[in-house]
């Protein structure tokens, strides 16, 4: 890195992000269409922070958790959602190092947060199905906040490999990120140094994240199915069901597009493909999340009406 630093080069001190579109009237639509999306994602998750603490009925582990993945939503969201409206409306759109830096580790740190979190809501609802009579000791208060303490350190940690990465490359021109926000595969590719130990060590640290949590979440639901076809009770059998629906369909969202992204051969598809489905990891499923559990949760939708029922009468 000294050696490129002694050449004629010019230290990149600021970066241009290319965005999704170039044309102008598709600019305009799609920053109406993810304007919406914000808002209506903002307001779900804070919606469903504030029903799960005021209602005492939703005051369980399950929500306890679904609360802080509210919480990660709306982190996420806004880690590149406001800077990618602001791209849609000017005609060059820059961030500096480090901004882009700081960007990347706020993507990093809430994405890496929400599989430890969705993980540990998949164990929770294993205790809650296999082990209904140990629940209380299993997923006491203190329990949760320990696997919250883990949920978030582990995003930390991978915040440090991937921050530690990006300070260590050396960018010297062009600086044309061939993205919406601050990706670590595009900033790789523009780096004028050495990039196979700062492109490996995030790629081990964030794969291994995905592997875990992967690993978790299927071995739960292993031992849930083999519980749930054990239940002589075709209610039972449908109220366990009913409480691991909501929790599978937003694995499945996220888990599956992190796969396309990272995990599948590049060459399978464009950068515009990258884009598309980063848009909808990363700014459409933490607006379906507080949907999807508000639409499915019966005992929120009660909450739901409960509260509002003494606002009206009050």
């Amino acid at each position: 890195m000294d050696s490129l630093r002694n050449r004629n080069y010019t230290t990149i001190t600021e970066f241009i992000l290319l965005g999704l579109t170039d044309d102008p009237s598709l600019r305009i639509i799609l920053f109406l269409i993810i304007l919406c999306i914000y808002l209506v994602t903002i307001s779900g998750n804070l919606s469903t922070i504030t029903l799960i603490r005021v209602s005492s009925q939703l005051h369980h582990p399950m929500y306890f958790f679904l609360s802080h993945l509210a919480f990660v939503d709306i982190g996420y969201s806004s880690s590149v959602t406001p800077n990618m409206l602001v791209n849609f409306l000017v005609e060059k759109n820059t961030i500096s190092y480090l901004g882009c830096g700081i960007q990347l580790g706020s993507v990093v740190f809430f994405g890496s947060s929400e599989c430890f979190i969705l993980a540990a809501m998949a164990y929770d609802r294993f205790v809650a199905i296999c082990n209904p009579l140990l629940y209380a000791n299993k997923m006491s208060t203190h329990i949760c906040v320990q696997l919250l303490v883990v949920s978030y350190t582990g995003g930390l940690l991978n915040v440090f490999s991937f921050s530690a990465s990006f300070f260590s490359l050396f960018f010297c021109g062009p600086n044309e990120v061939n993205h919406f926000f601050c990706d670590f595969a595009p900033l790789i590719e523009l780096s004028c140094s050495d990039a196979s130990i700062p492109a490996l060590v995030p790629s081990v640290t964030a794969g291994s994240i995905i592997v875990v949590t992967v690993f978790i979440i299927a071995i739960s639901y292993v031992y849930i199915l083999i519980t749930i076809l054990k239940m002589r009770s075709t209610e039972g059998r449908q109220k366990a069901f009913s409480t691991c629906t909501s929790h599978l369909t937003a694995v499945t969202l996220f888990f599956g597009t992190i796969t396309f992204i990272y995990v599948m051969p590049k060459s399978t598809f464009s950068t515009d493909q990258n884009k598309v489905v980063s848009v909808f990891y990363m700014v459409v499923i933490p607006m379906l999340n507080p949907l999807i559990y508000s639409l499915r949760n019966n005992e929120i939708k009660g909450a739901l009406k409960r509260q509002l029922a003494r606002k009206i009468f009050s």
